[in-house]
């Protein structure tokens, strides 16, 4: 199983996660924040068109997935630079950290303890990847090119307004936290999708491994805080945002609970 991490909560583990789920289904928690709700972001068009050659990966070689990894980000900042400043938003690069193994805290929230994560930290613009055994067991499909352009979805965010924003939203219940925090991992996705459908067709790839990494995707696990959404809703997002490449297809901050459970 190949588990994807986020920058969520360090306080989530301490959260009665049953009650909370169960409320989250039964209430909606409108956003009324115009700089989530109405970003300029969103007003930019489809991301352009560009070419992104994967590096060479083979199993368990540590060595050629940080580096196919390095290819993929330079590929996005390529993308999302030419897009930011030429709708004349800002733009940073992002600094990319390859860790044998995540420290137990990090950026102010607790890490998790499977051997293959990655985590971005908006306060110094940095990517840390943590590279093991279950995804450099299968590095040949589109994981580690999905793992690298959703992370940089929170790194957009963090350029554009979006996450500092987020950081002041007023929360009532875990349960409207959590919804929030779901509004933000999923516009990640989606933005991750956008910037696969301006790379493709990736040399050598075909339908097929778009729809195997769709079948990779997987929700929150059963007793655990729902900081990420439900697989359908993570497909649903995705596919979104590759189906028109336009970030204008990603606000979750004005789609209805529902859209985001």
């Amino acid at each position: 199983m190949r588990i994807r991490y986020f920058a969520v909560p360090a306080c989530a583990a301490l959260i009665p996660l049953a009650s909370a789920g169960a409320a989250a289904a039964q209430t909606a928690y409108p956003v009324k924040n115009a700089t989530l709700t109405k970003n300029a972001l969103y007003e930019t068009g489809a991301l352009p068109a560009t070419t992104c050659a994967e590096k060479k990966v083979r199993v368990n070689d540590r060595a050629l997935a940080k580096a196919y990894l390095d290819g993929i980000v330079e590929c996005l900042d390529t993308t999302w630079e030419q897009h930011l400043t030429g709708a004349g938003l800002p733009f940073k690069k992002i600094r990319v950290k390859h860790v044998a193994k995540a420290p137990k805290k990090w950026c102010g929230f607790t890490t998790g303890k499977d051997d293959s994560q990655a985590y971005y930290c908006a306060g110094n613009n940095t990517l840390m990847i943590q590279l093991g055994r279950s995804w450099l067991g299968q590095p040949h499909d589109l994981w580690l090119a999905y793992v690298a352009s959703s992370l940089y979805g929170l790194h957009v965010q963090n350029l554009v307004g979006v996450d500092a924003a987020y950081e002041k939203l007023p929360y009532r219940t875990t349960s409207e936290d959590m919804e929030q925090t779901r509004r933000r991992n999923l516009q990640t996705e989606c933005l991750s999708g956008a910037f696969l459908k301006s790379v493709w067709p990736l040399d050598g790839r075909h339908s097929r491994d778009w729809q195997q990494l769709l079948g990779l995707m997987e929700g929150d696990r059963s007793g655990e805080g729902r900081w990420y959404g439900r697989t359908s809703s993570i497909k649903a997002w995705l596919k979104a945002g590759y189906a028109t490449g336009d970030v204008g297809s990603c606000n979750t901050w004005a789609a209805s609970s529902k859209k985001v459970a």
